[in-house]
């Protein structure tokens, strides 16, 4: 007996790696640039969308963790951009945030991922969220490459994959930043965003099949 694995590629051979971003720059301006200009400037309007997204953000006061709109920003930016595109935008707002009020609560400063404390290393409690949002846009952008995101099915699982990731690296870290056990650690870092990530997942696999409509490319019209 066998089991029925889905298939990771859906897309044909001569479609494979193209995302949605790849028709977002005017032809006008894309002809202006070369290759890796438009990389670049896509890559750096990624990192500037997620910055944006972090100031939007409120606290509760059960968890030291604010809900913004940082994680559908990642999602998206992943989807848009792709493996890559998607990793080194995420990356850039990381390393952006070491200087620059760019992270949630306009904070900064590399304290965010560790800092020393008596010659012991301190976690920052939000840390690995900052590094779960590299591993989640890289994951999320390789399955839109492969073509998730161009239904609404498989562009929510796509998404879904992703922002658990968030988790699975932000959680632990929590945890370990604080002292708290695992089960305090979910209840403080995870459950409070459960209802909202909801939302959030909703919105954006709406989004991608939308705009890959509107560009023409969805997979009913060819």
């Amino acid at each position: 007996m066998t089991l029925a694995m889905p298939r990771m590629d859906r897309l044909p051979t001569a479609e494979r790696g193209l995302t949605i971003a790849d028709f977002l720059v005017p032809i006008r301006v894309g002809e202006r640039l070369s290759s890796t200009g438009r990389h670049v400037a896509l890559v750096v309007a990624g990192a500037i969308i997620v910055a944006l997204a972090a100031q939007i953000s409120f606290h509760l006061p059960i968890t030291p963790v604010p809900i913004t709109a940082q994680t559908l920003a990642v999602l998206l930016v992943g989807g848009a951009l792709g493996f890559r595109r998607g990793a080194l935008a995420l990356l850039l707002y990381v390393v952006a945030g070491f200087a620059l009020p760019v992270y949630a609560d306009h904070a900064t400063g590399v304290a965010r991922l560790v800092s020393a404390s008596g010659g012991h290393l301190v976690l920052g409690a939000t840390g690995g969220y900052l590094i779960g949002f590299v591993v989640a846009a890289a994951v999320v952008g390789r399955l839109a490459e492969l073509g998730w995101d161009r239904k609404v099915p498989g562009a929510l699982a796509a998404l879904l994959i992703g922002n658990l990731l968030v988790y699975v690296f932000g959680v632990p870290w929590l945890a370990a930043a604080t002292g708290l056990d695992i089960a305090s650690a979910v209840q403080k870092g995870l459950t409070p965003f459960v209802a909202t990530d909801a939302v959030k997942l909703l919105v954006a696999a709406g989004l991608f099949p939308v705009a890959w409509w509107v560009v023409g490319r969805s997979p009913y019209e060819r």
